[in-house]
């Protein structure tokens, strides 16, 4: 394969990774349908997730013969264990019970800002004023939004959906940042693999253990379908696609792709789930995107170990 045709595929793949992972949400949505149409449990959803992607992960390490972390790895993966597959999973899951899919985009418009922020305090990389006022624009711009959609609904201030979904952006950010630590050793695909693997012994239990009782209370197949989405592809397959299009096409040029996703969950929120676009939505989406692209812009460049770092939630 040609450099050119090399690249050029990548590209292709980022597009097919943010793609996957922007029907996340509304794919979650499905699972645990709403507070008035309760379908499955989100600490189900979040343990069942992480047991589908552990079983697919340990055929993949053992088809590919993959070795073991060394120790000073475990850490890393413990760090990010904590946030991509335990802290994400469940407080989106909590989340979306309460706020719609393109709600939740917007608010987790904001994940390459704060990863990159994760990134400054953790990593100990320093960024220039205009990055930091950029962080502090897209936080404002989301707090605003959350805080006119509670007002609209006969609230005041964020909501308790809101706290949690800024929460689940804090963990995921958190959680790339120590898996971008451990990629350059294991290898991109690895590192979810073994992230995944080392939550089987608890998760499988535990969705066992949680399995709902359909008898009492009937489950719909689309929930069904949104949670084998999650586990399969959210936290598994698209993993793949997206670093492996990181790598051949080059994180720089790839990870200017992501900026679609909160746009792409929004279309695919239509025919999921039925939600309507309301320009509302749009604008603020938009400008929390234009935050990220100018806090990029004027930030000095992340270092090697960090570039992985740019990838999305699942």
């Amino acid at each position: 394969m040609t450099p050119e045709r090399r690249q050029l595929l990548g590209f292709w793949l980022g597009v097919l990774g943010v793609t996957l992972f922007a029907i996340t949400l509304p794919a979650t949505r499905l699972a645990t349908g709403s507070a008035q149409d309760p379908q499955l449990a989100p600490l189900f959803i979040t343990v069942g997730r992480a047991a589908t992607a552990g079983l697919l992960s340990l055929a993949f390490l053992l088809a590919t013969r993959s070795p073991w972390p060394r120790r000073r790895h475990w850490g890393p993966l413990l760090g990010a264990v904590a946030g991509n597959v335990i802290g994400y999973p469940l407080l989106l899951a909590l989340a979306l019970r309460s706020v719609t899919a393109t709600h939740a985009a917007v608010v987790t418009a904001l994940l390459p800002l704060v990863t990159a922020v994760a990134a400054a305090l953790i990593l100990g990389q320093r960024a220039r004023l205009g990055f930091w006022a950029c962080a502090v624009a897209g936080s404002a711009l989301v707090v605003v939004f959350a805080w006119l959609r509670a007002d609209q609904a006969g609230g005041f201030g964020l909501a308790r959906a809101d706290w949690l979904l800024l929460g689940a952006v804090v963990a995921a950010s958190v959680g790339y940042v120590y898996g971008a630590q451990v990629t350059p050793e294991l290898g991109a695909e690895r590192v979810i693999c073994w992230m995944c693997l080392m939550t089987l012994p608890f998760s499988l239990p535990a969705t066992l253990w949680l399995w709902p009782d359909t008898a009492a209370h009937p489950v719909r197949a689309s929930a069904w379908l949104g949670f084998a989405y999650v586990g399969c592809v959210s936290m598994w397959a698209g993993f793949f696609a997206w670093f492996r299009g990181l790598d051949w096409g080059g994180a720089l040029r790839v990870s200017q792709v992501q900026l679609l996703q909160p746009f792409l969950s929004m279309l695919f929120a239509l025919p999921l789930l039925g939600e309507r676009l309301d320009w509302g939505s749009i604008g603020f989406a938009l400008a929390v995107v234009a935050t990220v692209v100018l806090g990029r812009r004027i930030s000095r460049p992340a270092a090697p170990a960090s570039s992985i770092v740019q990838g999305d939630p699942s």
